[in-house]
């Protein structure tokens, strides 16, 4: 079986409702991961792209988050809309979505205030 070319990790993180930090998956039903996985095998990448649960990823206040590796790109507030266009564009097209990515200077800043938790 060939390596994966590509790694999505989505962020199933729950916290209780109001938490100041937020939270990538309030209704704690994974509904991004599985929508992730549908356009997946609409494309039939399946033997070579890989979409899994992950705990908290630590960009909370951008969240819900994703990270693709071995790229190394990572998205913040995704929606159930944008996961299409992830996969068409940046999985199979190698483009990187200006208007959903981190930039590397706001990852792990976390909002002034917050623990070191990340609680």
């Amino acid at each position: 079986m060939p390596a994966f070319t590509s790694h999505i990790f989505v962020c199933c993180n729950q916290r209780e409702p109001g938490h100041k930090r937020g939270c990538c998956d309030p209704e704690g039903k994974e509904e991004l991961r599985s929508c992730f996985k549908k356009e997946l095998k609409r494309h039939d990448l399946g033997a070579l792209v890989r979409a899994n649960e992950a705990g908290c990823l630590d960009q909370c206040e951008l969240g819900p988050t994703v990270v693709i590796y071995p790229q190394g790109i990572w998205y913040g507030n995704v929606q159930l809309e944008d996961v299409r266009r992830i996969v068409e564009e940046t999985v199979i097209g190698g483009r990187v979505l200006e208007d959903l990515l981190i930039p590397d200077e706001a990852l792990n800043a976390k909002k002034a205030g917050k623990d070191k938790k990340g609680e």
